[in-house]
């Protein structure tokens, strides 16, 4: 079977049929995917982590998401035409490694090959690379890998970073700006970042959930301001005074291990800064969802940043 890329500037518009499976329909991409499928009159089922969440919309039929029953897992996903999935983890804890979560997905998309769905649609990241330095692209790559060897007819969706209501970077960059009187850049800031409102992604995704050709498409919106524009754009829009002050790269992760400390959290890891800074947040594919994210930030600045989004409490606590 050919893989292929979507046409430059296109979205093939597709009919989804019978029953879809998302994981994560409580979680971020997972919801807006869902959301939009019950929009449409369809019916949906979940694979999650964090079952008890079913209680949020009764309308989602809610199975746990269990990686140490593989046979529970083939019967969960029996019946469904459309495999929808964002499982992920975007940092490693405790026993739940990158190493871990790969091995996850494989036993995953098996699954989904023994239960006889017809397509799966997987939200991986712009540039995964096996020889990746970074645990979370190499990751991704082999999650890919481990997706083209079941056989089942896929679509790739590759975006870089997601925005949107109820987004964690965005969101958290404006509540720093808020609050400190200073936000530290690192570097010159002149790292580009192509983000992809969420809403879009979750049409993208929709839009390619039949068909029998396996594609791979960067999941891209049409901005790419450099870091640096994107704070500003933020500052701007939430009235912050805060200086934004550039700094050496090996100060970020410092600075953010101690701000980790204040919120309980994980602002953002070694990793995580470095693969941005390397430019593995741009992207110079056709723009494939139409939300432009500076426009975006403008119009939310009233709401943006007023509360933090705890990563830990949304999928560990």
């Amino acid at each position: 079977m050919t893989t292929t890329t979507a046409p430059a500037g296109t979205t093939p518009q597709t009919e989804v049929e019978g029953l879809s499976v998302v994981t994560g329909a409580f979680s971020y991409s997972g919801r807006a995917i869902a959301r939009r499928l019950l929009a449409a009159g369809l019916p949906v089922r979940t694979l999650t982590g964090h079952p008890a969440r079913g209680a949020e919309d009764s309308r989602i039929d809610t199975r746990p998401l269990d990686f140490g029953d593989v046979p529970g897992l083939v019967d969960n996903l029996r019946g469904a035409t459309t495999l929808f999935n964002t499982y992920w983890v975007r940092f490693g804890r405790d026993r739940l490694t990158h190493d871990v979560a790969v091995s996850n997905s494989r036993l995953l998309f098996q699954a989904a090959r023994r239960a006889g769905v017809e397509r799966i649609v997987h939200v991986s990241i712009t540039h995964p690379s096996i020889d990746s330095p970074y645990p979370y692209f190499s990751g991704k790559a082999e999650v890919e890998r481990a997706l083209a060897e079941t056989g089942v007819p896929y679509t790739i969706l590759r975006p870089a970073i997601l925005f949107g209501e109820g987004g964690v970077l965005l969101n958290n960059i404006a509540w720093l700006l808020r609050r400190l009187p200073l936000f530290v850049v690192g570097g010159r800031g002149d790292y580009a970042v192509r983000g992809i409102h969420v809403d879009d992604l979750a049409a993208l995704a929709i839009a390619h959930a039949s068909g029998g050709q396996d594609v791979i498409v960067d999941a891209v919106g049409p901005d790419r301001p450099t870091f640096l524009a994107l704070v500003d754009a933020i500052r701007a829009a939430v009235g912050s005074r805060a200086l934004i002050l550039p700094a050496p790269g090996a100060v970020i992760p410092v600075l953010s291990s101690l701000l980790n400390v204040v919120v309980r959290d994980v602002l953002l890891t070694r990793d995580e800064y470095a693969a941005m800074a390397d430019g593995l947040a741009d992207s110079d594919a056709p723009t494939t969802g139409p939300t432009s994210v500076l426009e975006w930030i403008a119009a939310h600045g009233d709401t943006l940043g007023q509360h933090y989004a705890n990563e830990l409490d949304r999928h560990f606590r």
